[in-house]
């Protein structure tokens, strides 16, 4: 059994990639991490000369000896039943979390596609990403991760010119319907300087402004490529972050890569540890390609969906070379 980890509310993507998985001749099962809690079962069970990791959820019976690779794509918080008294829901959350963790961890013998920890060692680091990728070859924005309003100001006038973007590094919260707030990458302007203050509450990343071309999302599945572009320069709103360009429609463009920012690409990704993960890149307007991060569980249905790219086909054929 390939056993792929989402959530509830995840299906266009997931379903390419079972149906694929099921068309290569394997049993394909769905855990969707979210209801790891009172909605299933799970016995674990041990003595001096093997162990037994096993859980039913409704008819299905998983055992650990049956799984023989697994497709990370999403974990999600499990859900806590609003009937229990509040005064228990913090050691329900700690123990069932306690126990999923239990689970993955007795399958780190198998292949995994990401390996979990790499996934989110690498997601919490976009320093050691950047880094990563500027080792490998591949132009960075000059960058100031802080809390320190005075280094901001001095790296706005003397590293960029006072052309300066801020981002958050993490996400400000999450959602399986993708509709909540999120901080975009915001402009800095000299008027806004003096606003900082508060950095210390809130750490952030500062890098130089990018003078767009267009943006590039490049999904990378194991040392292949699938590249869409997109012009959000066109947007009045999109102009730093494309994900709020809702004043006119963008539309995905196919792309090549050309071959030696692929090649610097599969190096970083070896180097991170990584077998999948979705690469923002800015083409500069005098033609350089600039990485800005790598989300190791980012999207690639848009570009499925729109471009016909093979991905989801590519993610389970990849996933099932390895077993071989």
């Amino acid at each position: 059994m390939i056993l792929c980890l989402t959530h509830s509310n995840d299906h266009y993507t997931i379903d390419i990639v079972m149906k694929r998985l099921k068309e290569l001749g394997k049993e394909a099962y769905r855990m969707n991490t979210d209801l790891f809690s009172s909605k299933l079962s799970f016995d674990y069970s041990l003595d001096t000369a093997k162990s037994n990791v096993h859980i039913q959820i409704g008819e299905q019976s998983i055992a650990v000896a049956d799984i023989e690779a697994v497709w990370y794509r999403k974990l999600w918080t499990a859900e806590i039943p609003e009937e229990l008294d509040d005064d228990f829901k913090e050691i329900y959350f700690q123990e069932y979390f306690t126990m999923r963790n239990i689970f993955f961890e007795s399958l780190k013998e198998v292949p995994w596609f990401n390996p979990m920890a790499r996934d989110h060692e690498v997601s919490n680091n976009k320093f050691e990403q950047l880094s990563v990728a500027a080792r490998n070859g591949i132009e960075v924005p000059k960058s100031l991760f802080t809390n320190d309003q005075k280094k901001v100001k001095a790296f706005f006038y003397e590293e960029c010119n006072s052309q300066m973007i801020g981002k958050l590094h993490g996400a400000l919260s999450r959602s399986m319907l993708g509709d909540t707030p999120f901080f975009p990458t915001t402009l800095i302007k000299e008027s806004n300087l003096d606003d900082l203050a508060t950095l210390i509450y809130c750490p952030m990343i500062f890098q130089e402004m990018i003078p767009k071309a267009y943006e590039l999302r490049i999904v990378y599945v194991d040392g292949a490529f699938f590249a869409g572009k997109i012009n959000a320069g066109q947007s009045e709103r999109g102009k730093t972050d494309w994900r709020i360009a809702t004043d006119i429609y963008l539309g995905w463009e196919p792309y090549a890569l050309p071959d030696g920012i692929a090649a610097s690409l599969t190096k970083m990704m070896r180097e991170l540890g990584l077998f999948f993960g979705a690469i923002d890149m800015i083409r500069h307007q005098d033609g350089r390609y600039i990485f800005l991060e790598v989300n190791p569980q980012g999207e690639w249905g848009m570009l499925q969906r729109d471009l016909g790219y093979p991905i989801g086909e590519t993610i389970a054929e990849k996933l099932v070379s390895k077993l071989s």
